[in-house]
């Protein structure tokens, strides 16, 4: 990552100097301190100093989410030298050069914005990749703190998803084996499978499934794969991946805009979309097993390896270093050690109640398969194959007393339950819907969502 890092830099640096350079004589203004710290990256040896004497001189906490920006990308040891140096000397911490702690301990305190500190970070980032400066627009909305947007190693799209990717009819797919990892999902009717091994190269995949334009969002850093309907009052939301994080969760963007999107939320959270209301209907998704997928749904399509993409397709090739530890590749600001970094949780976030997230780890529901809960006023109650596969249903009235691990429940009455895809269906006919939930990170979705109720 580093070195694709002061590839794509220094690439952009003498097309920005004169724009950047500060002069001696320059009006000290907003603008020319923003300057001041562009020109530490792009500025010839006399300018970088100058601009360091104007920032140790000017020296305000807003300065600080600009200082670590430029550290983070500087290769040059005398402006890292020189900016450690004033941000010991202004703030009094004694971090070092340990970066992740300087943003740990900004993040946890109020934030502290620049007025110029969007432009300077559409200017930063527009030397990697120049749409990056469209998200950072000052004239759009930001809901969420800018300085704990970062930069996660690519452009725009660097990550490719899969648009209309080609699918396989079940009895073709012989790359996969039983006990490979799939993503399924079903929506009127249309059962399709997402292999991990794949997904994990994309992150995103964009289709068209049973009539309904989706998307399926894989954050591999936070474990998660979420599914969204893309159509939002008749508007179709083409989305992507940004090449930014917020809180180690993938931001998305949309095409038209160029707003970025939470993932974790499904709602635009800086730039033009945000605060517009917009929050994209969830679906429901399952992680499980290849074999267990299929032998339930035996017409399904699965991804074809054929992606017009060459990576190592292999099974568990996809991030193997990072899913073998509970390290972190992006920092937090808080991490809750009720259970481990990347121990996972199977979580629901509904839209009627979206400021009461639940998280429920999954070793405690792979020992409990029938576990019933509530959100609010919403009972639900959640079904655990053999296979480790978590699916969330709304239970309404209805109590239920066995699951057989496979398709069948049985409710206090003595009345039997077929589960499918969409839902819980009774004997009677009555159906009870199932509730859109999904596989996560403990660490990522407490970062997302601080105040989750946690059942262990």
């Amino acid at each position: 990552m580093p070195a694709v890092r002061s590839l794509v830099i220094a690439s952009g640096i003498f097309l920005m100097l004169a724009a950047t350079a500060v002069h001696p004589r320059a009006e000290i203004t907003d603008r020319s301190v923003t300057r001041a710290f562009l020109t530490l990256l792009a500025g010839e040896s006399g300018d970088r100093a100058h601009a360091a004497e104007l920032i140790e001189a000017q020296w305000e906490p807003s300065f600080l989410p600009m200082a670590l920006e430029v550290l983070r990308l500087t290769r040059n040891a005398e402006v890292s030298d020189a900016l450690m140096r004033i941000m010991e000397q202004e703030t009094g911490a004694g971090h070092g050069r340990d970066l992740d702690a300087w943003q740990r301990e900004m993040w946890n305190a109020p934030e502290a914005r620049h007025p110029r500190y969007a432009a300077f970070k559409g200017a930063l980032y527009s030397l990697i990749d120049p749409r990056f400066s469209a998200y950072f627009d000052t004239a759009g909305a930001t809901f969420i703190r800018l300085d704990e947007i970062v930069w996660g190693g690519v452009r725009q799209d660097g990550i490719p998803p899969l648009r209309n990717p080609a699918m396989l009819a079940a009895e073709d797919a012989g790359y996969l084996e039983d006990d490979h990892i799939v993503f399924g999902l079903s929506v009127n009717g249309d059962a399709r499978a997402y292999p991990k091994r794949i997904l994990g190269w994309h992150e995103m995949f964009v289709d068209t499934v049973g009539g309904v334009p989706v998307a399926g969002v894989y954050c591999t850093l936070c474990g998660t794969v979420i599914l969204y309907h893309t159509e939002h009052e008749g508007v179709n939301h083409r989305l992507g991946t940004s090449g930014f994080l917020y809180r180690s969760n993938k931001l998305m963007y949309d095409q038209a805009t160029q707003s970025l999107w939470s993932t974790m939320r499904g709602a635009p959270v800086v730039g033009p979309l945000a605060g517009k209301g917009i929050a994209l209907e969830r679906g429901a998704v399952v992680t499980t097993t290849w074999g267990e997928w299929r032998r339930r749904h035996p017409g399904t399509r699965v991804l074809s390896l054929d992606t017009g993409h060459l990576r190592d397709y292999d099974e568990g090739a996809a991030y193997r270093d990072y899913f073998a530890t509970d390290e972190l590749m992006f920092q937090v600001p808080v991490l809750d050690t009720r259970l481990k970094n990347k121990d996972e949780v199977f979580t629901v976030l509904l839209g009627s109640h979206p400021e009461s997230p639940l998280a429920i780890s999954a070793e405690f529901l792979a020992a409990t398969p029938l576990h019933h809960d509530a959100i609010e006023d919403t009972a639900l109650v959640v079904l655990t194959d053999p296979s480790g596969a978590n699916r969330a249903f709304a239970s309404e009235d209805v109590t239920f007393t066995r699951y057989d691990g496979d398709r069948s429940a049985e409710d206090s009455s003595g009345m039997t339950w077929t589960m499918e895809e969409h839902g819980l269906t009774g004997e009677d006919g009555r159906v009870l819907r199932r509730i859109p939930a999904q596989r996560a990170f403990w660490f990522g979705w407490h970062a997302a969502f601080p105040n989750t109720r946690l059942v262990q």
